[in-house]
């Protein structure tokens, strides 16, 4: 599965994002990196017809997100705390994400155990509401409920953001397994350049909501980015 972007724009008061052509190929993991504003959250927002394009399309798989709704049956994200149902248990929010998939308890049993590590027994069997959980745990139920199906396409904003050291690279290393043994293609938004360029194999950077380097991994990729975004300092 892969996802196009032809002449994509969106306006915002004084800002646009302005995308001419992307192409993320099937089985990649594209990481979008840009300071605050630059648009991240904006792009995978009109990729899952959140809102709607000024111009232009996002197209999934080659059909247009805004015109049909089948690529919602191959697509797993999480974007911030609003995609979770937070009057829910986690289990009784994972049991509802598998039934709009036609997962069986067997299935949802498997699932979860891919998520042991990562969940750290914090989040299963707590007997609480995910809104009573840290905002640490409520990323990690976010993110397991959009891997959840092992989605074709998978969309992610930040999702390093607000997990300790450990958890990060527990989970770095279950989207590169996921990635590796079945095909995946990945989309992944994150100031957290160095995550990135241990995880991606491609990266952009949005720069005022304009694609200002398209790049793919190498050993230099995270010298790359360190001096990109290096802030110059004027001492005089």
């Amino acid at each position: 599965m892969n996802l196009k972007v032809k002449s994509l724009k969106k306006k915002y008061g004084g800002f646009e994002l302005d995308i001419a052509v992307l192409e993320i190929k099937p089985g990649d993991i594209f990481g979008l990196v840009g300071n605050n504003g630059a648009g991240k959250t904006t792009f995978l927002r009109l990729c899952l017809d959140l809102i709607r394009a000024d111009d232009g399309k996002v197209l999934s798989n080659g059909e247009d997100v805004a015109e049909t709704e089948d690529w919602k049956g191959y697509t797993g994200a999480y974007l911030d705390e609003g995609f979770l149902v937070d009057f829910l248990t986690p289990e009784e929010y994972f049991n509802l994400v598998a039934s709009l998939h036609d997962m069986s308890d067997e299935e949802i049993e498997n699932a979860l155990n891919r998520f042991r590590n990562l969940f750290n027994g914090s989040v299963l069997g707590q007997d609480k509401y995910i809104r009573d959980m840290s905002t640490g745990n409520k990323g990690k139920i976010g993110l397991a409920s959009a891997l959840l199906f092992y989605p074709d396409i998978i969309l992610l904003d930040e999702p390093f953001a607000n997990l300790d050291p450990t958890s990060r690279k527990v989970l770095s290393n279950l989207l590169i397994e996921i990635n590796y043994n079945r095909n995946k293609t990945m989309v992944i938004s994150s100031h957290d350049i160095a995550n990135v360029a241990d995880l991606c194999t491609r990266i952009a950077i949005l720069e005022d909501g304009k694609i200002v380097r398209d790049i793919g991994a190498s050993d230099k990729t995270y010298e790359q980015l360190q001096e990109y975004f290096e802030v110059k300092k004027d001492y005089r």
